[in-house]
């Protein structure tokens, strides 16, 4: 049986993704790229917004359209949170919830009475994340939240705070290092609040796979800027360990984020920012904000663009705010129109833009090993283009001949130039 896998959404669906994949591969069967070839789609849906539960129909339904055939299973936050509507949509063969995901490979394949004779072998020598194009790996290490940020529907259908343990992430890590994983990215609904209910933490998790794994880049997904440590700081002492954090912001008003119900200030936010970029030179912070919560008012909003530009963040996520039922923020009096809003956007992209051409020219005339990755572009000359990311997650591209490759290798590049989405480089070899 060929199954397809399909996500929208966080790292952690992408994470959840490659537990889903290895699982087929163990039963005996195999990951296709192509959903026309597959006889299962799985797709892990998104509710972080209103747009992505849309997203999140739409997709169900261009499935079913482009491959009817197919048997298909909807999971993740959009079916979590609107089961009926999910489970009443054309195509849909089975849902499965969040709290059921360690189960969704064995559900589908028993349930929905899936030919079970093996595909390929049990033991496949190419790990599922080559085969749908990857060279690094996500590993979720929780799930849940224990916090109700007032915007937060994700909490709502995540659930409580639940851990793996220290050892079944390294055991996993181990594996995909021996499958010719280079760099793992951890991943979780709330990172930082890792091991909670196991009496561990996010530091002694990292200094155990640094210290019982030979992974050579370990990356974390986004972390919540609050609960850090001096010894987390510490950590990037270590080159095993990428420069590289998402650090969601939201607003950089004060009186924005307490409505919000966030747990950082704009004053703490700044010292940890200013900790990093003191640890390594040219540390990338990467953020997420909300433009038009209810109430901002356009002192609120100059403030908190103003904070935006002097903090001078390698890359922004916009999300324009919408009313979620079932979250706090909902009910807040002060909703903002939606001309005022999409003017914020606008503006703020114009910002964002700025910024990420500011952080690649900072960088220009260092030399970094880049992982490259599969995807490449032809050129007209006999050359390719190929593509990959620095320890501090900026994007490049290089020129080798067409009948080169350098897929999964870690090789330094000197950066050279800026283009629209990426950096130019030489290999230095």
């Amino acid at each position: 049986m060929l199954v397809h896998l399909k996500t929208l959404g966080c790292r952690l669906n992408e994470a959840e993704l490659e537990t889903w994949a290895q699982a087929f591969q163990k039963a005996g069967h195999g990951i296709t790229q192509q959903p026309q070839d597959a006889h299962l789609v799985v797709l892990n849906s998104c509710a972080v917004t209103q747009d992505a539960a849309r997203k999140s129909r739409n997709l169900i339904r261009r499935i079913h359209r482009d491959n009817p055939k197919a048997k298909l299973v909807v999971s993740g936050c959009y079916a979590t949170l609107n089961q009926d509507e999910a489970a009443s949509l054309l195509g849909v063969d089975m849902v499965v919830s969040n709290k059921d995901k360690d189960h969704l490979v064995e559900k589908a394949l028993t349930e929905l009475d899936m030919d079970t004779m093996p595909y390929l072998s049990t033991e496949p020598g190419e790990v599922s994340l080559f085969t749908r194009g990857r060279q690094r790996a996500f590993v979720k290490v929780q799930d849940g939240c224990r916090y109700r940020c007032t915007f937060c529907i994700v909490t709502v259908a995540r659930g409580e705070e639940i851990s793996r343990p220290v050892q079944a992430i390294i055991d996993e890590i181990n594996t995909l290092h021996s499958q010719g994983i280079d760099e793992v990215i951890l991943t979780g609904v709330h990172l930082g609040g890792y091991g909670s209910d196991l009496d561990e933490n996010l530091v002694g998790l990292i200094k155990a796979i640094l210290q019982d794994t030979a992974i050579p880049r370990l990356r974390l997904g986004s972390l919540e800027p609050w609960e850090f440590s001096d010894s987390f700081f510490d950590l990037f002492n270590n080159p095993r360990v990428m420069p590289h954090l998402h650090l969601p912001l939201q607003s950089g008003a004060d009186s924005v984020l307490r409505r919000m119900a966030r747990r950082t200030k704009t004053a703490e936010f700044t010292d940890i920012v200013n900790q990093l970029r003191a640890q390594v030179p040219q540390f990338n912070i990467t953020t997420d904000i909300i433009v038009g919560f209810p109430g901002e008012t356009e002192q609120e909003w100059q403030e908190s663009f103003d904070f935006i530009k002097a903090i001078g963040f390698g890359h922004i996520h916009i999300f324009t705010y919408s009313r979620r039922e079932g979250t706090k923020a909902a009910t807040l009096p002060g909703q903002i129109a939606e001309p005022i809003k999409k003017q914020r956007s606008q503006q703020l992209h114009q910002l964002a833009e700025t910024l990420k051409t500011q952080f690649y020219e900072a960088n220009l005339g260092r030399t970094f090993p880049v992982l490259w990755e599969a995807y490449s572009e032809p050129l007209a000359d006999g050359k390719q283009r190929v593509f990959g990311y620095t320890p501090n997650y900026l994007r490049v591209a290089t020129e080798i001949p067409a009948n080169e490759s350098v897929e999964n290798q870690t090789i330094p590049v000197t950066l050279t130039a800026v283009k629209d989405s990426y950096l130019l480089g030489e290999l230095q070899r």
